[in-house]
């Protein structure tokens, strides 16, 4: 049951674990874009600029969402879009199978912060890979991966 005594779990969970999540994810999108030549820029959070520093900005609801936007890539292939996309969910499974060793190899201690971060890692994985739109041109990252093989759509470029 949630008591009041949980509001201190919660809001390490909420203010960190799950932007530490996000960040991995789009991380994880910019890496593959950096990788094929992109520039990629890395926004973790919604509303003002709070901070910004070289491709990666950081805004006042940090704790929110997070994008990854990237150029033009050296020699344009679908395939390399199709990675990019895949990025962040392979990230996440990273990341978990990281966590999951590094406690299992007694690196790290078992605590709710980890349990919470493969948590989230697992909801971001899941939702990321279900082939929807989230909206006007932001498809999910299985749907971005399915136009972008089939149709050779291709989303989040910028200059």
């Amino acid at each position: 049951m949630f008591t009041l005594s949980d509001m201190t779990t919660f809001a390490w969970a909420f203010l960190i674990t799950l932007p530490l999540t996000l960040v991995i994810h789009a991380g994880g999108h910019a890496f593959f874009a950096w990788l094929f030549g992109g520039k990629a820029k890395l926004t973790l959070g919604k509303g003002k600029v709070v901070f910004s520093l070289r491709g990666f900005e950081l805004r006042g609801f940090y704790f929110i969402d997070a994008a990854c936007y990237y150029g033009t890539l050296r020699k344009d292939k679908r395939w390399k879009h199709a990675l990019i996309y895949a990025g962040g969910p392979l990230f996440n499974i990273l990341s978990i199978f990281l966590v999951n060793g590094l406690i299992h190899l007694d690196i790290l201690p078992t605590h709710m912060f980890f349990y919470q971060f493969v948590y989230f890692s697992i909801y971001f994985l899941f939702f990321s890979l279900l082939p929807i739109d989230y909206g006007k041109d932001n498809p999910s990252d299985g749907k971005a991966i399915y136009e972008v093989l089939r149709f050779g759509k291709v989303y989040q470029d910028f200059s």
